[in-house]
């Protein structure tokens, strides 16, 4: 068990408070382990589009996997734009103004002990799990409407396609074709109304860790050593 699982066990003992704010409930984040900055989670939104929308409407509790647009500068803290399919009951199981909980991640990795220095010196290091996530709560509107749902698929399509060698345009095929398509799908339209970011990279260890478990990751080609090695850095300027 690691030192954030111990921390959580204690404070589930406890029965602290950690896991709550004013507006109720919220993912546990120890303090290392936070990630405030709108602008950074929104980068991490814009990279990993792909989000898990979780949402508890008239049938009880549903997940479904749907790739989404941010636009950051809409609403106080940015609006989410995506679509389901018609068949998909989701859009009828909410209602307009229901409360919904987006969850995308950046990258995960497992940390071996023996990537740490100190473990080799003092023996006293566990295995854990790094990653970097976004969780993103907002007010959901159902968009059964051809114009936006129109609009909303030709910004997804330019923004994916555009490192395609030849990207694929709306206008690519018949336009009855297209037409029929667009009525098979729905839009969602979700306004952020908070969003809670926890980077988990090893912050609570020392520098010499950090960095072992870093370059121990890079050399495997995940994203999550590079993002620890930068933390180190960070953490070895300020201790300077």
């Amino acid at each position: 068990m690691d030192s954030e699982a111990r921390k959580q066990s204690n404070c589930n003992a406890k029965g602290c408070t950690a896991s709550f704010n004013s507006q109720g409930v919220v993912m546990y984040v120890p303090p290392h382990f936070v990630e405030a900055r709108a602008e950074v989670l929104h980068d991490l939104i814009e990279n990993n589009p792909l989000g898990i929308l979780f949402t508890n409407g008239k049938s009880g509790l549903d997940a479904n996997h749907i790739p989404f647009e941010l636009h950051a500068h809409e609403g106080q803290q940015g609006v989410l734009h995506s679509h389901v399919a018609r068949a998909n009951p989701v859009w009828q199981d909410l209602a307009t103004g229901d409360e919904v909980l987006i969850v995308f991640r950046a990258a995960d990795a497992y940390i071996a002990p023996n990537w740490y220095p100190s473990k080799v010196e003092f023996k006293k290091q566990v295995p854990s799990w790094n990653y970097m996530v976004a969780h993103v709560y907002g007010r959901v509107t159902i968009r059964d409407d051809e114009r936006y749902v129109r609009g909303m698929v030709a910004r997804l399509t330019r923004i994916h396609e555009a490192k395609q060698a030849n990207p694929w345009k709306m206008t690519d095929s018949p336009k009855d074709y297209i037409d029929t398509m667009l009525k098979m799908i729905v839009g969602i339209e979700i306004e952020i109304t908070r969003l809670v970011g926890k980077s988990k990279l090893s912050q609570n260890k020392e520098v010499r860790d950090i960095v072992g478990a870093g370059n121990a990751l890079k050399a495997q080609g995940n994203m999550i050593g590079d993002a620890m090695l930068a933390v180190a850095a960070v953490k070895a300027e300020q201790a300077s």
